[in-house]
């Protein structure tokens, strides 16, 4: 989704300047417990001479914010780089707030920070490689036709990436919205481990907020009804992206899918048919050939599709969504409800916004 940008008002100055505070303690407190910490920060020369000079044939992918390299350090170490292009405000702020929250979180199935680069014209951010890059690019990307995704892994993808936002939406002071939960923004270590990655949206939440209005930021289709066409966020809204994710993992198919004349259709559209005829079968993505847990199935099915109503108050929270993947039932009944799943159509003029992502499985903006 484009949004407007920022404007540079007093508000917008004094909160990109907070931020830099936060980098500029990060940065002394990195200099004296040198070898402690699990981040540090480079120069421009180490990135440059890691990545081969930013080549092209390094690059992992590209976006609106710019682009990601592979590169090696000296110590051995392969590191993905994420280059932005653009030195405005907008940049600006997305680089401050994706190295704050990187820097406050420690998950297994969130991506790590390695350190980041601020020099007087660059902005970059540095991670670990993930060699299985990401949840898109087995679905729709460059590995779609090699089947490594077999159900086993799809569901240890799901329970693991819900378990990283649980963690951000429960665990951590402030709570994390991460307003971006995508198939891209899934990466996958050399073991189909999922961690989620790409904090440049995230909503940093005062304690005792529920909700907040803002711009509009993210992608079609994962979208939640009310953050899209109103500019609600909540941690609700993680779920309600979560749960077309979850879909996506289960069917193989794309949250919007362009059909012939020019129609778009959304995965819950799709998908709200099959299953209001208990056709769960049918669901499930023709490449796992019949292989999958019926039980498991149906349980994700459920799930989703109590993440994905239209109601935010209706939908689960993501204690909860961890509990009923895992085969629990700690939420006051709500796993067992007849499945049924709404499906919901956004305004055309949101549809005709949307445009076909090539993400292939590096921390990426949305288009």
């Amino acid at each position: 989704m484009e949004e407007p940008q920022p404007q540079m008002n007093f508000g917008t100055i004094c909160k990109l300047q907070t931020l830099w505070d936060y980098l500029s303690v990060a940065s002394a407190q990195e200099k004296s417990m040198k070898g402690t910490n699990t981040w540090r920060i480079f120069t421009y020369k180490e990135l440059h001479a890691a990545t081969n000079g930013f080549s092209e044939d390094y690059k992992l992918g590209e976006g609106g914010y710019g682009s990601v390299y592979w590169g090696k350090t000296t110590d051995g170490l392969q590191i993905a780089v994420k280059k932005l292009k653009a030195m405005n405000l907008k940049a600006e702020m997305e680089f401050a707030v994706e190295v704050e929250v990187l820097g406050r979180v420690k998950h297994k199935n969130l991506l790590r920070l390695r350190g980041y680069c601020a020099g007087t014209d660059q902005r970059l951010i540095v991670y670990d490689f993930m060699p299985n890059l990401s949840l898109q690019s087995h679905l729709h990307g460059r590995f779609s036709g090699d089947v490594q995704l077999d159900w086993k892994r799809r569901m240890n993808i799901a329970i693991g990436s819900a378990e990283g936002i649980l963690y951000l939406h429960h665990e951590v002071t402030p709570h994390i919205i991460h307003r971006d939960i995508k198939a891209s923004n899934v990466l996958l270590d050399s073991n189909f481990k999922p961690l989620v990655a790409d904090f440049g949206f995230a909503k940093l939440i005062p304690e005792g907020v529920s909700h907040m209005t803002t711009h509009v930021k993210g992608t079609l289709g994962y979208l939640a009804p009310e953050y899209a066409m109103w500019g609600k966020v909540s941690e609700s809204c993680d779920v309600y992206s979560f749960g077309i994710l979850l879909l996506e993992l289960i069917t193989g198919r794309k949250p919007i899918e362009k059909l012939p004349g020019r129609v778009k259709r959304t995965i819950t559209e799709w998908a709200e048919p099959l299953i209001s005829q208990g056709r769960f079968r049918d669901l499930v993505d023709p490449k796992i050939r019949g292989n999958f847990d019926e039980n498991q199935l149906k349980q994700a099915i459920n799930v989703a599709a109590l993440c994905v109503q239209s109601e935010p108050a209706k939908r689960p929270n993501m204690k909860e969504v961890v509990s009923m993947l895992k085969g629990y039932d700690n939420t006051n009944g709500k796993a067992l409800q007849m499945m049924r799943i709404e499906s919901v159509k956004y305004k055309e003029e949101l549809m005709a916004l949307d445009q076909a992502t090539d993400d292939e499985g590096v921390p990426e903006e949305s288009g």
